[in-house]
């Protein structure tokens, strides 16, 4: 018993020998650790250029959180040997570098929030150290805000977004860190301290693989034209990030149902493709302008092709940017032409009929359909390929209210080019009531001069509504009861496409708008808003705009699918994403 009590005695004694930090009892630590010193004496002037070593004490044992995601020293040190504490803790910060420093330099060593006591986790929050190599420490700075084009909710707090000065030369190389530097917290509010007035260019990013350099079109950017004369500290010099445009780039080469898909990078207007095989002679080609893929239309079977893996090479010509590329085919036999109602059973009031392929439609025979009321009564419709959207059918027809249809489309009665419908397809639909549906009409003041989308996006910020247009008032007639935001965006250039920012050639994006409220949409409820453009209200997601009783007018819900696209997916369709708001 003697010996189990020692035994207990001695763990005891080696546990609290072997930890860091204040006894246990007592309140529980909520402060932040405070700095006592350095090895760099006050007023921290004229220090050497030789200096190859910061350290800073502090007054409990801390650790360094992220080290390498928060803390940003300005201009750079691009050779830096160790920074302690790693995982250790310790009561000093060690930060050494082989870099000689620059004459008359004021350099700022800011920790973001990676500093914390090693008990608590209690940070000292924004900590920046500065010393200069000359007679004063700058103390000009420049402060704002950075935010994110188009954004409707708050966007992610992780996301690290950087704003950079670089200094205003005949050549400035982008590829290099700023020579200032920041990070925005997570409101989106940033500073840049202790510099040296001068003539600056400014730019921020969404640093995604946290180097410190901007990546062309891969990371969303803000910039200005003019360069930034600084002559005293600036206040209020506000940043919008906007997705950039992507380099024209080839991907690869991939089997495909019908044939094989050529995938691009940066949305190339033009792409034409020619076939360098002796066995492929004859196939088609198809490439919406800004569409990231190419599809290669032929019958495999037919040209003996792909029974075994063989090697096919195509030439192409995308915006003047030519190459010889290949890939080895193999025809998957299981691919085959089918049709899907997009919109599902239940179909709105007014709206038509929406088929979609996996093929690109070359030919339709509605004439062999047929379209029953209840099954025995046979209704007239039309139809016809989508003029924007070759993988489309649309099907119009005086669908009645609460009334049931079906819809028979015979096999072989919808082709692609060297394919068809090998069976029959057959759908049951309801025509949904006026009565389950609300309205919205906004008048717009200060409008766009050129032509734009006015989308309604849901909660998760996709887009479910759009129209594209130039009217002064735009109206929602057939809309589904629930939440909605409003945003336009501008085709300022009148290509039929929302483009982003060209940082390269310092092309702007182009122009975005949010509503400052949520729209409130209830069935057989019209709602009737003004938005003036030049409002430069944030959106307030606590107070919906309320809607007034009102008998629809109209049944007719928007054609989507006769709209420009805005941007295209690799299979042609249109990607609605919330990303870009007005500069």
């Amino acid at each position: 018993m003697k010996q189990i009590i020692q035994l207990i005695f001695v763990g005891f004694i080696l546990v609290s020998c072997a930890r860091v930090g204040s006894p246990v009892g007592g309140d529980k630590d909520t402060l932040a650790p405070r700095v006592l010193g350095s090895n760099i004496d006050t007023p921290r002037v004229n220090v050497p250029r030789d200096l190859r070593e910061l350290r800073i004490q502090f007054d409990e044992y801390i650790t360094l959180k992220d080290i390498q995601k928060n803390l940003i020293i300005s201009p750079p040190l691009t050779k830096i040997k160790k920074i302690l504490p790693s995982n250790l803790a310790t009561k000093e910060i060690l930060i050494q570098w082989q870099d000689t420093l620059q004459a008359n330099t004021t350099y700022s060593f800011n920790f973001g929030s990676s500093i914390q006591d090693y008990n608590e986790g209690n940070t000292l929050p924004y900590y920046n150290f500065a010393f200069s190599t000359g007679e004063k420490i700058d103390d000009t700075y420049i402060s704002g805000e950075v935010n994110l084009a188009g954004a409707i909710t708050k966007t992610d707090a992780k996301v690290n977004r950087v704003v950079g000065l670089y200094q205003q030369k005949d050549s400035i190389d982008y590829r290099q860190k700023p020579y200032y530097i920041t990070r925005a917290d997570e409101d989106g509010y940033y500073e840049l301290n202790y510099l040296t007035p001068g003539t600056y260019q400014i730019i921020a990013f969404e640093d995604e693989n946290g180097n410190s350099i901007y990546d062309v079109g891969k990371e969303k950017i803000a910039f200005q034209k003019e360069a930034v004369v600084l002559e005293k500290s600036i206040s209020g010099l506000n940043l919008t990030l906007y997705p950039s445009q992507k380099p024209l780039k080839y991907l690869e080469m991939k089997e495909n149902p019908g044939g094989i898909v050529m995938l691009f990078e940066g949305n190339p207007e033009k792409v034409e493709v020619l076939s360098l095989n002796e066995k492929l002679k004859d196939y088609k080609i198809t490439h919406r302008p800004k569409s990231d893929s190419v599809k290669i239309w032929f019958d495999a079977v037919k040209q003996n092709l792909g029974a075994t893996s063989e090697n096919l090479k195509f030439s192409y010509n995308a915006d003047a940017k030519k190459d010889t590329v290949s890939l080895f085919y193999k025809r998957n036999a299981q691919n085959e032409m089918t049709l899907v109602n997009e919109g599902g059973n239940l179909l709105p009031p007014g709206s038509e009929l929406k088929l979609k392929s996996n093929y690109y439609i070359n030919q339709i025979q509605p004439e062999k359909w047929k379209l029953t009321l209840d099954s025995l009564t046979v209704v007239p419709f039309s139809a016809k390929i989508s003029e924007t959207n070759g993988y489309q059918i649309l099907v119009k027809a005086d669908f009645q209210e609460g009334k049931k249809y079906k819809l028979n489309i015979p096999k072989e009665t919808v082709s692609s080019f060297y394919d068809a419908i090998k069976k029959t397809h057959q759908w049951n639909i309801e025509a949904d009531k006026i009565q389950n549906y609300g309205s919205f009409k906004v008048k717009l003041i200060n409008k766009p001069v050129s032509k734009f989308w006015i989308q309604l996006l849901n909660s998760s910020e996709k887009v479910i509504y759009e129209q594209y247009t130039s009217a002064t008032e735009i109206k929602f007639p057939v809309l589904k009861p629930d939440e909605y935001f409003v945003r336009i965006l501008v085709d300022n250039n009148g290509n039929g496409n929302w483009d982003g920012a060209d940082f390269t050639q310092r092309k702007f994006a182009e122009d975005v708008y949010i509503f400052h409220k949520k729209i409130n949409i209830r069935p057989l409820w019209t709602l009737e808003e003004d938005w003036d453009l030049k409002d430069k209200r944030k959106l307030d997601l606590q107070k919906p705009a309320t809607s007034s009783p009102a008998k629809p007018t109209e049944a007719t819900q928007p054609n989507r699918n006769n709209l420009p696209n805005i941007n295209q997916n690799r299979d042609g369709n249109l990607i609605r994403t919330a990303e870009p708001i007005r500069r």
